[in-house]
């Protein structure tokens, strides 16, 4: 039996756009916690990390919009998840958009130590942007660079930590919209990326193998970071930055099938799920499928 800690994260500064701040809400009325107690698991909902609204923040730079009220989520959300590792429980965080998985990491980083961990990024972008490079000022483009060590002039040491991953432990499956600046660094600094072609060439078995690989070398776990967009819009219309020519619904268990398989996840966290974009729930839904494919679920 698996201890689950589940952390809501209500932001939606990070993707400046309404809605997603009611993604933690949709995943719980799709039945979360209690389909994780039929599955064998020991649930606690620790309720959400307290977040501002849109209308009583404001946007101190137009290319790191509303960043001081996404630094103070992130902080608290990191000292949620850190609590949780050293409680020995498994955080599941349901966003809220993308910005917060800097949060997430940091507390995993610290939770770790010294101990190096990998990181699973399912995502149709690549979220490597920064401030000085980024093309909308949406942090949730930024998180998973700001969380390699770009983001000391924005998240800067202390609170944060300087890098909470090694960018060459990190694998993003999936992607089929990266920025040109965004492209550059993404290979300067060794990140694996298996975009949508790799998937067609190879297979998504093939892909998450290789995948997987990178993520548990010398590592001691990993952090899965789902963004609903991944999926094709067909599966999951609910989501702020839908692009077409996503994973399929069977790809999409396929994957967290494979790592529940592995045994390697330390964290999880969903993101980006938008219901007032959404069809009777339907992208929540799925998102409570997937975690408990990660959880073990399976069909037979």
């Amino acid at each position: 039996m698996t201890s689950v800690e589940i952390i809501g994260v209500p932001l939606d500064l990070g993707a400046d756009r309404r809605g997603v701040d009611m993604g933690p809400s949709a995943i719980r009325y799709a039945g979360l916690s209690e389909k994780l107690r039929e599955l064998g698991h020991k649930v606690h909902d620790s309720g959400n990390v307290n977040t501002p609204i849109t209308e009583e923040s404001k946007i101190e730079s137009t290319n790191a919009k509303y960043l001081s009220a996404v630094k103070s989520v992130c902080l608290d959300l990191s000292k949620s998840v850190t609590q949780a590792m050293k409680s020995a429980k498994i955080p599941v965080v349901l966003g809220g958009d993308h910005s917060i998985a800097i949060g997430t990491l940091a507390g995993m980083h610290n939770a770790l130590g010294d101990k190096e961990f990998g990181v699973l990024w399912l995502d149709a972008h690549g979220d490597y942007n920064t401030p000085d490079i980024t093309p909308s000022g949406n942090i949730h483009g930024m998180s998973l660079a700001i969380s390699a060590g770009f983001g000391q002039k924005w998240f800067p040491t202390p609170p944060f930590p300087k890098r909470s991953v090694d960018p060459s432990k990190i694998a993003i499956v999936g992607a089929r919209q990266l920025d040109p600046k965004e492209r550059d660094n993404l290979r300067q600094t060794g990140v694996h990326v298996f975009s949508m072609s790799d998937i067609d060439r190879l297979g998504m078995q093939e892909v998450m193998n290789q995948a997987l690989r990178v993520v548990t070398n010398r590592t001691n776990g990993v952090h899965i970071s789902f963004d609903m967009d991944v999926v094709d819009p067909s599966d999951a219309p609910g989501v702020g930055t839908p692009v077409r020519g996503g994973i399929t619904y069977r790809e999409a268990h396929l994957v967290m099938e494979m790592i529940s398989e592995t045994g390697i996840m330390k964290s999880l966290e969903v993101v980006e799920v938008n219901p007032i974009l959404d069809q009777q729930n339907s992208t929540a839904e799925l998102a409570v499928e997937l975690i408990l494919s990660s959880m073990g679920k399976r069909i037979i």
